[in-house]
């Protein structure tokens, strides 16, 4: 699971009143060599985001199952390779800490603040660094908020942001799945999910993408995430209700505010994340192996089961980063030392040959694989983000029966940094057609506009009250009003009209694919 974006050390210049645009992160000044200091392969760079996998290749005939490797900064790490010894590490928390205040760069102020490390290993009081009776305190509270949830409740949200969604593409018999559906649905689900206003959709899915690639405008998107959960928080208080913030907020465990806070936003970051890229890739390997698809539409195998083969070939993040050794110990023939960082290989764990020696070979249903983690800090929320891929794949494929892949699969591209690996973009075409839309969708968009045309007379009826208050005075300074006599409002007074309402989130969303 990826962190979020720290909150800046210093006071905030930017408006979370709307989020900033995203801008694209300044380029290397100059060519980075594949190799720095100690002959060691770096992480970063054009080669290492070209072919990942072809690098953690390159380093497990090198090294086996521990490399040592280059961060940005040319920070010291560790890369588990071996699929064994990733699952050694997740589940000895004794000898391999979540608390990245060892590492020993930490300690020795050897990270500056400006560093693209920092928006996932810089220590946050949260579930994902604790360890102990911290850890279970944090993370017994936010299970217990994730199972909350059940599936038929889950998927309605995801039948009806799914039918939103290809609702506006339909009529065109043309799409482009990444940034039209995959890069949408998670963020709108989960801001159901965690009770957040409706109109917090669209931007959150512009705020998260930016916040995760590390842009110059990164800690103005992280402020706009915060401001909108802090202002969930709020109503929350006031207001609970069947969700996961009203569940924190009241769970025995004693969360503080900024626990909860923290929390959510980790969720709705890394849930995101995660899902967009389980969606975007199943939806690839559907669209572009005949052998899938048949084994699907034939009943041979269901789509969770699909999922799995996904999960193995391509996790939604390639490395975690990671666990600090608490004592020196060795790992895979390499000796680690105290607070030296280890990464977890999530990718390259899932193809070691030590447990795939043939990698063609079908693996439906086969949860084995590491691409959630294991042990004490595996992932909370990989049923529910396995429910949406799952759901929201399923609908798309009933809404839109005869999708078919746009350009020849070679066309496609992928953008990869040192976590994660992106399907850039996944054009589709299919027979033009109207989609009717969900009666969910329908009946929850014409309460939220009765409930906003009420919350928005209430407000005005004190106003109006004064304002008549005010004339009457105006009127007739010199005749007071009876004990007890309640002042009429001007006779022929027409009645208030109610300010029009905003757009809604969907009006916004299909605004900017309607340009």
């Amino acid at each position: 699971m990826t962190t979020p974006f720290p909150e800046p050390a210093g006071p905030a210049h930017v408006s979370a009143a709307v989020p900033p645009p995203g801008c694209p992160a300044h380029a290397s000044g100059g060519a980075v060599s594949p190799t720095g200091p100690g002959g060691l392969r770096r992480l970063y760079g054009p080669e290492a985001e070209t072919d990942p996998a072809g690098l953690y290749e390159k380093l497990r005939a090198e090294h086996g199952e521990v490399a040592p490797v280059l961060l940005h900064g040319d920070h010291r790490a560790w890369l588990v390779l071996g699929h064994g010894a990733n699952i050694t590490v997740m589940r000895t928390p004794s000898l391999f800490s979540r608390d990245s205040r060892l590492w020993s760069a930490f300690r020795n102020n050897e990270v500056p603040a400006d560093s693209p490390l920092l928006p996932v290993v810089a220590w946050q009081p949260i579930c994902v660094f604790a360890d102990g009776d911290e850890h279970r305190r944090l993370r017994g509270a936010l299970l217990d908020g994730l199972n909350g949830f059940d599936r038929r409740g889950i998927r309605r949200h995801v039948r009806r942001f799914t039918t939103d969604l290809v609702q506006v593409v339909g009529p065109t018999g043309r799409a482009e799945l990444i940034s039209q559906f995959a890069e949408h649905l998670p963020m709108l689900v989960m801001t159901k999910l965690l009770g957040m206003p409706d109109e917090y959709g669209p931007q959150l899915v512009t705020a998260a993408r930016d916040l995760l690639k590390g842009t110059e405008t990164a800690i103005a998107s992280n402020e706009y995430v915060v401001a909108g959960l802090r202002r969930t928080i709020a109503i929350k208080r006031e207001s609970p209700g069947d969700d996961l913030t009203s569940r924190l907020l009241a769970h025995p465990a004693g969360l503080t505010e900024d626990e909860v806070m923290e929390h959510l936003r980790v969720v709705l970051l890394a849930a995101n994340e995660t899902t967009v890229n389980l969606i975007a890739d199943s939806l690839k390997m559907v669209l572009t192996d005949p052998r899938f698809r048949a084994h699907l539409s034939g009943g041979q195998m269901t789509l969770g089961e699909a999922l799995d083969q996904v999960l193995w070939d391509s996790p939604p993040m390639s490395l975690v980063a990671g666990r600090w050794a608490t004592a020196d110990t060795e790992l895979g023939g390499q000796r680690i030392g105290a607070g030296d960082l280890l990464l977890l290989g999530l990718a390259a764990g899932n193809v070691d040959p030590v447990v795939r020696p043939d990698l063609t070979a079908p693996l439906y249903g086969n949860r084995s694989h590491v691409s959630f983690g294991a042990g004490p800090h595996e992932c909370p929320g990989q049923d529910i983000g396995r429910h949406v891929a799952e759901a929201g794949i399923d609908i798309l494929l009933t809404l839109l029966p005869d999708v078919r892949l746009a350009v020849p699969e070679e066309e496609l591209t992928w953008s990869s940094a040192w976590i994660s690996r992106h399907l850039t973009a996944l054009p589709v075409e299919f027979t033009a057609r109207d989609i009717e839309p969900d009666p969910v969708s329908v009946a929850e968009a014409e309460q939220a506009e009765a409930e906003q045309a009420r919350a928005e007379h209430a407000d005005a009826a004190p106003r109006r009250a004064e304002a008549d208050r005010a004339d009457a005075d105006r009127a007739a300074p010199a005749v007071p009003a009876a004990r007890g006599a309640e002042r009429a409002g001007p006779p022929g007074q027409a009645a208030p009209t109610v300010p029009a309402q905003r757009r809604s989130w969907w009006d916004a969303l299909t605004g900017l694919f309607r340009r």
